[in-house]
């Protein structure tokens, strides 16, 4: 089980980080990917773009490769059961380890004319999110560890003061670290709403791909050979391997270690291919986005399943608080 929040552009990181690892997942597992517009409204309370956001969201994992006949891919918010678990795992969760967690911290510091009580408990949702399908296994990166932790302690608490009801998620990306996708101003990682012009979105038309490439930071050059790179230059060099052939990569590698290589020609060569990569998904998304009944279909039909999957779960966890009175 993991969720996107619908608050930005579905770039290269996003796809390279997780949705890459969701289209391998839905061969092999029974799963459930969300588009968290209730997450998304603990920073952004403004829900104007908030129906666009989302049937863009859901259009591009689509487009991605992620099969709506093979998961459950819905939105959070059509599945009421998440409100009444979120309920419940709040009397298991404590002010003070809420306030602790680094995403809180940061995002007060970001907003403090709006530190709500929706940010702080941001965990607990999250945990009620995994735990509604008794979902054991959570494809997230290094920026969520926290979280999970948080989860398995709310998990562990429900379970010792009501019976064994859930199973302890875990962090799954089939035993690799999650590839990080760096900024082209090399400050930082690609991001859905900072950083816009350093960020490569999978909706980017072909000019804004080939201007975006070209601004990319470099340096003067290698001045001996085989001398190390740059982290300018190992970003180009990551985003190729990315989406470059390998023999395409190590005639670049070769002219970088023999101080022949051309920036000019290498920028080039990585626009040309992230065209290329790009462009199909782009373009299938957008029919998805523009074609109103699909979309429609897709949310009915994920929604269905993620509730089918919730309903049985909320029966065993009122069972177990004892909320059943006849």
């Amino acid at each position: 089980m993991s969720g996107i929040r619908p608050t930005g552009f579905l770039h290269l990181g996003n796809y390279f980080g997780a949705v890459r690892n969701y289209v391998r997942m839905q061969e092999e597992y029974e799963c459930f990917f969300m588009v968290a517009d209730l997450h998304s409204l603990t920073t952004h309370p403004d829900t104007k773009e908030l129906k666009l956001n989302v049937h863009r969201v859901l259009s591009e994992n689509i487009a991605c490769g992620l099969d709506p006949d093979k998961v459950a891919l819905y939105c959070q918010s059509h599945i009421h059961e998440t409100a009444e678990l979120y309920l419940y795992l709040n009397m298991l969760a404590y002010k003070g380890e809420l306030e602790k967690t680094s995403t809180f911290k940061d995002k007060a510091r970001l907003q403090p004319d709006n530190v709500n009580a929706g940010l702080l408990t941001y965990p607990v949702l999250q945990t009620a999110d995994i735990i509604l399908h008794r979902a054991s296994l959570v494809p997230v990166g290094k920026d969520q560890e926290q979280h999970l932790e948080m989860a398995r302690n709310f998990v562990n608490r429900f379970n010792h003061r009501y019976g064994e009801v859930f199973p302890e998620p875990k962090a799954f990306n089939y035993g690799s670290e999650l590839v990080k996708v760096p900024s082209l101003d090399g400050a930082g990682k690609m991001s859905k709403s900072e950083n816009q012009y350093a960020t490569l979105y999978l909706s980017d038309d072909d000019e804004l791909i080939r201007s975006k490439i070209k601004r990319a930071k470099m340096d003067a050059g290698p001045k001996e050979p085989n001398s190390a790179k740059s982290p300018e230059v190992k970003n180009i060099f990551l985003l190729m391997k990315l989406v470059s052939n390998k023999d395409v990569v190590r005639k670049f590698e070769e002219d970088y270690n023999n101080c022949s290589i051309k920036y000019g020609v290498l920028k080039e060569q990585l626009t040309g291919d992230m065209i290329k990569f790009i462009t199909p998904i782009r373009g299938k998304a957008e029919a998805i986005r523009n074609d109103a009944n699909y979309i429609k279909e897709i949310m009915e039909k994920g929604a269905e399943k993620a509730r089918n999957s919730a309903r049985a779960t909320m029966e065993l966890v009122r069972e177990a608080i004892g909320l059943n009175y006849y």
